[in-house]
């Protein structure tokens, strides 16, 4: 029996952009795009009206604007995940839409196949931040690492390769491949490793990790 295909709101004012983006999107079988639009205040509004799986999100919007649309939908329906897409890789951005509490973020370009792996990744659970901004969360959290030697790492050698996975955007059955181990063991590290960094989520614990240097 076939499972439902995950539901997509796309938000992108650019026309032409979210015809193409919208088309590509619909050619997986296990996605598709139920809701366009074209602003945040519509998006915020629309979640609060229908059932989405994830939520691929223009940070250059009209209006209220991407980050502030993404606080507001996480405030809404604070399980929904969020993805970004933009051209734009700012350090001050990133670090605007983490505070957002978005679980993805990608620039424009990026390989449609790995814009489909971050989606599923984010409503799998995971987390989903490409190269670029990664590099800039490393380079933002640079100054914070340095002042960071003396604080006393709570975290096993296992805990730490399972942390650099969940930074990676891996679910716990890609970790459990990687490491040869159960995925019902990575779930528990997963939530030991939330507990002892005092954190709420995979996200979280990803920013403390590059902040505190233990990935």
């Amino acid at each position: 029996m076939k499972s439902k295909p995950l539901r997509i709101l796309l938000v992108e004012d650019d026309e032409l952009f979210r015809l193409g983006l919208s088309t590509r999107l619909q050619q997986e079988e296990d996605l598709c795009v139920v809701a366009e639009v074209e602003d945040g205040e519509t998006a915020v509004e629309l979640v609060t009206q229908e059932i989405f799986d994830v939520v691929v999100l223009d940070v250059g919007l009209p209006g209220i604007g991407g980050v502030e649309a993404c606080r507001q939908i996480k405030n809404q329906q604070p399980n929904l995940p969020v993805l970004i897409l933009t051209s734009h890789s700012q350090r001050s951005l990133i670090a605007k839409l983490i505070e957002a509490k978005a679980q993805g973020y990608c620039l424009k370009g990026i390989a449609a196949e790995s814009l489909v792996l971050a989606i599923r990744s984010l409503v799998a659970g995971a987390s989903w931040w490409d190269a670029t901004a990664t590099l800039e969360i490393q380079t933002a959290f640079e100054s914070s690492t340095s002042q960071s030697e003396s604080w006393d790492n709570p975290l096993t050698k296992r805990e730490q390769e399972i942390l650099t996975l969940v930074a990676q955007g891996k679910s716990n059955q890609e970790i459990a491949e990687s490491l040869y181990i159960a995925s019902g063991t990575v779930r528990v590290h997963v939530h030991t490793i939330l507990h002892k960094l005092e954190v709420r989520d995979r996200t979280q614990a990803a920013v403390l990790a590059i902040q505190k240097g233990l990935i």
